[in-house]
């Protein structure tokens, strides 16, 4: 339910853009990312400007080319969205933080059950493929 201090605790008008990370969320995500390779020339772009123009992309739904110009070249943070995408890094920050939200909200790290929907769930035709492969290999 919104409140005053709700409001007030994800307001984020004070930031450059509504999907830039706070200092808050920026402490949660800084320890998942991985240093920079060694040897090769030096990384030019701030970590967190990286994750900005990621967010930027995902929370607007825009195109790479249309990252603003105030945050790291497209090139840069798709390629490093690829790298992090490859080496498991997004998929870490994702767990780190989904573990959180659900300790926050007093519930187990993993959830215990799975709801199935047999609308989701298609099963196959009486005799499943069994039936098709005689069709499927008839003579014409």
């Amino acid at each position: 339910m919104w409140t005053a201090e709700n409001r007030a605790k994800y307001n984020r008008d004070h930031l450059r853009y509504p999907s830039d990370v706070t200092d808050a969320e920026w402490a949660q995500i800084a320890p998942l990312i991985p240093p920079a390779r060694r040897g090769g020339r030096r990384r030019e772009v701030v970590d967190r400007d990286l994750v900005n123009g990621l967010m930027y992309v995902l929370s607007t739904g825009c195109q790479w080319r249309y990252i603003p110009k105030d945050l790291p070249p497209k090139s840069t943070v798709y390629r490093y969205f690829c790298d992090w995408s490859h080496d498991g890094t997004l998929d870490r920050i994702h767990h780190a933080l989904y573990v959180k939200c659900r300790e926050k909200l007093d519930l187990e790290a993993s959830p215990t059950a799975c709801i199935v929907d047999s609308q989701s769930v298609k099963s196959s035709e009486k005799g499943g493929l069994a039936s098709i492969r005689p069709a499927l290999t008839r003579a014409s």
